[in-house]
């Protein structure tokens, strides 16, 4: 009896929508906001610890690195470009400016870009395309 009230409360419990930009960059459930989404750096959880929320739907692909490449990576060539017609920088100092700025750039928002776009997933509820 006991297990079937559980199951009625869950049931029960009604998720307010979360928007994606809030839950996602913080690694947050995007179903109930309070479990985390990861459980390395890129690597998704199963399901979520409170709610329970199965992330088997999520698949953003390289959308992350898409993103990433087009806002950091840019930045990071024009940086070593500018470097080298400016100074015309040896590669040592071209190593020791444009690597760190690179990896400075590039790494840090893959994470709060995953979550971001596994929480949309969810959010306006994408699935895979359908021959009608």
């Amino acid at each position: 009896m006991f297990a079937k009230q559980e199951s009625e409360i869950v049931m029960d419990t009604e998720y307010p929508p979360l928007p994606p930009m809030q839950t996602g960059i913080r690694g947050r459930c995007p179903r109930c906001g309070q479990g985390h989404m990861f459980k390395g750096f890129l690597t998704l959880q199963p399901e979520c610890e409170v709610c329970g929320l199965d992330y088997s739907f999520a698949d953003p692909a390289d959308g992350p690195a898409f993103f990433v490449i087009c806002f950091a990576c840019i930045p990071s060539v024009l940086l070593g470009v500018w470097l080298e017609v400016a100074f015309s920088a040896p590669i040592w100092v071209q190593l020791l400016v444009t690597g760190p700025f690179m990896l400075a750039t590039c790494i840090p928002p893959l994470r709060p870009l995953k979550g971001w776009l596994v929480a949309s997933q969810y959010f306006y509820k994408a699935e895979e395309g359908k021959l009608a």
